[in-house]
């Protein structure tokens, strides 16, 4: 049997789709609040059972008869606010997996990380997995929780875990737009006439999803792979978006210190209203770079092709008509 960790979140749900519509049995892992989604309710194959990453004997519960893992569990934020979240969940949950694995004698572990926890590239340069993560005072809290967590599996290798890191570029495909990467479809379709002059990797759910299941499923082991389907400029994203929605496409383009002031503004609001900023530091400190990513080390391994942006974009659009 496999389990999943964050089995209800993103890229969790569509990864147990895949898996039970493959004929797999899976072990779904949730906090006991969290609502199961409605892709997955009447699907048969899946054991729900209720645990969390930071109760280390509910994972041991969770892992009796489990012979592989996928670690999908992670706080995802930009807001430096959740910082001691950021750690608690990423980094020590992840520990805490790690050494029920080794306990339970699990023959395999994917992790999922992020491009995060990564190093940056100079410009022009396209980033790899040997791009090396430097602490500085412009890393965000959660870069940093997604660089310890993959340092625990390494860790968890040194000691006899077998494992695989995948680094996910943006992932796309999310069906609420209020929340995560939808939030740039949900922009888009509110009619945002602005654009950051950066730009970066991005790749759809499903493509993540399987590179996940074909690396666990091959001999390899104790190796890092960028999932990257293509990279972009944020305006192209986002005229794509427009051009799907029948939307204006943004025209003015926002600079940095056009971006240093928002969220300055954002947190005062924020501060004033309760309400989670619209900008943070974090956001505001990445949206003007540029930074692309190489996925060619993935696809020497397995048969990767994945889904275009723009296929990928039209279809995201034609659901959420749809629902």
């Amino acid at each position: 049997m496999i389990l999943v960790t964050g089995a209800t979140g993103f890229l969790g749900s569509q990864l147990v789709f895949d898996l039970v519509s493959s004929g797999k049995m899976v072990r779904a892992l949730k906090r006991s609040s969290s609502k199961i989604p409605q892709c997955l309710a009447n699907l048969s194959g899946i054991e729900w059972v209720n645990g969390d990453v930071l109760d280390y004997y509910s994972l041991e519960d969770a892992l009796k008869g489990i012979r592989q893992v996928y670690h999908c569990a992670a706080k995802v934020t930009l807001n430096s606010k959740f910082k001691g979240e950021l750690y608690r969940t990423n980094i020590e949950g992840t520990a805490n997996l790690v050494n029920a694995c080794l306990a339970a004698s699990v023959e395999k572990l994917v992790h999922a990380s992020s491009i995060a926890a990564i190093g940056i590239g100079k410009p022009g340069e396209l980033i790899t997995e040997n791009h090396k993560f430097e602490y500085s005072p412009v890393n965000s809290a959660y870069a940093i929780s997604k660089y310890e967590s993959e340092n625990e599996v390494w860790r968890g290798m040194a000691e006899g875990l077998n494992a695989v890191i995948v680094n996910p570029t943006i992932i796309i495909g999310k069906e609420n737009w209020t929340e995560g990467s939808g939030r740039l479809f949900g922009k888009v379709r509110d009619g945002l006439n602005v654009y950051p002059l950066g730009g970066c990797g991005f790749v759809d759910v499903r493509d993540v999803s399987k590179s996940m299941i074909m690396l666990m499923e091959s001999t390899i082991a104790n190796e890092r792979f960028i999932v990257n389907s293509e990279n972009l400029p944020y305006k192209q994203l986002f005229d794509l978006i427009a051009d799907e929605l029948g939307k204006t496409k943004p025209k003015i383009a926002i600079r940095k210190w056009h971006l240093e002031l928002g969220w300055r503004i954002a947190k005062l609001f924020s501060f004033l209203n309760g309400k989670d900023p619209a900008l943070t530091r974090d956001t505001a400190s990445s949206a003007p770079v540029l930074q692309y990513y190489d996925a060619n080390k993935l696809s020497a391994v397995i048969p990767f092709n994945p889904i275009s942006i723009d296929k990928s974009i039209k279809e995201i659009c034609a659901r959420k008509n749809r629902s």
